[in-house]
């Protein structure tokens, strides 16, 4: 009944004319798709959560060129197996080298390739679940024409691969009489944007399904729910993912959105990293609400603690609590900003010198020098307020902090204005 070779790689595309979604990057309106029909392969780099296509479409392009084709993974190759490769490649100088995990080549293999790439010994084709511009040398990068992003397939690009499958008579499932519903192969489909997995899920489904006395396998919703369970789940510990779901995480909250900040809370809860959690919620806490509601960024460092005294599951319990709380609440980032501005404005040189009447006094033979002699102290005067100048006179009329009407912060909006108006309608004493 079943091929000891899998699923996915029995389904994988000969030509570009059998790629399933990703139609940004391959599709019949795209250059490289026009490029690819003309005789003409660029170098390329494919980068993208597994399951997305890369490894396919590496051999689908090879698959509708006359080219000689070379596939290796940098996860087991050395330089050796580079260095036979290419000198192959250099007695026609009409290759396609893939490289898969590109990544994970060292310093000495990229410099190695980066040479004959520099050549024209072949056309290189790297793939990648890593950020390149992270990953992957710069000097490799100039050097590639096209560096696309894959992205995780859409439900219906899932389904059309899925019954694909099911009618390929020569590669797929297609000589098995097999019952499935729409219904059934739209939860499958629905479950991850990951090619590779949802066929495999399909795969053993089946292969879970019983047959009937006519030799039809039958497919039911059980034995769906059963292998589909947790299949969707994604967390690459400190890969892109995990740095997308923390950025994803942020902005909900950021953007005041309960359900999407609740989402990735449950996704970064089941990577287990309670840390990244609840460092990332004392981050959003002073930016992004900010002064506009001091009294709760004093709370999350406690409910933090008590997240990390609880552990796991109870955790989510406190954690539940603050993410929906700094959702609705009211948000600020005008301190940090203000800082930022200040801090930029030092880096940039423009400082000044400190006024003579805020120069230290506190020793002997400061007041020849002139140092804290007109200083006027704040506390002597009514409301503890006196009109004297504090930054450097070439910087007097600098404005780094422009509150907002927002919550607590209107308050200290109020003040803040008070005071800018007292100083200008006050003489200096």
């Amino acid at each position: 009944m079943f091929q000891t070779e899998p699923l996915s790689h029995r389904m994988r595309p000969k030509t570009i004319e059998d790629i399933v979604g990703q139609d940004h990057v391959i599709g019949p309106k795209t250059a490289l798709y026009r490029m690819i029909q003309n005789g003409h392969v660029p170098s390329l780099l494919l980068y993208g959560p597994p399951g997305t296509g890369k490894t396919s479409l590496a051999f689908a392009i090879a698959g509708s060129t006359k080219k000689d084709f070379y596939a290796l993974n940098a996860t087991s190759a050395g330089k050796k197996e580079i260095e036979e490769v290419i000198d192959e490649a250099r007695l026609t100088r009409n290759a396609i080298l893939f490289i898969d995990e590109i990544h994970l080549l060292n310093k000495t293999q990229q410099d190695f390739l980066l040479k004959t790439l520099e050549e024209g010994v072949f056309t290189l084709i790297g793939a990648t679940t890593e950020n390149p511009f992270h990953s992957v040398r710069g000097a490799i990068l100039s050097r590639i024409g096209q560096i696309k992003q894959l992205k995780l397939l859409t439900p219906s690009a899932i389904l059309k691969l899925l019954k694909k499958a099911l009618n390929d008579t020569s590669d797929g499932l297609g000589k098995e009489s097999i019952n499935i519903s729409d219904d059934l192969l739209n939860r499958i489909a629905n479950v991850t944007g990951d090619g590779r997995t949802a066929l495999t899920l399909l795969e053993n489904i089946v292969w879970a399904s019983p047959k009937d006395k006519e030799g039809n396998i039958n497919v039911t919703e059980d034995t769906v729910v059963e292998c589909i369970q947790n299949k969707g789940f994604t967390h690459d510990n400190k890969g892109d993912i995990f740095y997308n779901l923390l950025s994803g995480f942020q902005k909900s909250i950021r953007g005041s959105d309960t359900n999407a900040a609740l989402h990735y809370l449950a996704r970064l809860l089941e990577g287990g990293d309670l840390v990244s959690i609840c460092r990332r919620l004392l981050v959003i806490a002073y930016e992004d609400i900010g002064l506009a509601n001091p009294e709760l960024c004093a709370r999350i460092l406690p409910a933090i603690q008590s997240v990390e005294r609880l552990g796991l599951p109870e955790g989510r319990i406190p954690l539940s609590v603050v993410v929906i709380e700094l959702c609705l609440s009211a948000k600020s980032n005008t301190a940090y900003v203000a800082l930022d501005a200040a801090i930029e404005d030092i880096r940039n040189g423009r400082t000044g010198d400190i006024p003579f009447h805020l120069r230290d006094a506190h020793y002997r033979g400061a007041e020849k020098l002139g140092h804290g002699v007109e200083y006027l102290y704040p506390h002597n005067y009514p409301n503890s307020w006196v009109n004297q100048e504090y930054l450097p006179s070439e910087l007097k009329d600098r404005i780094y902090y422009e509150p907002k009407e927002a919550g607590a912060e209107k308050r200290l909006s109020q003040i803040y204005q008070r005071l800018n108006s007292l100083k200008k309608s006050s003489p200096n004493l």
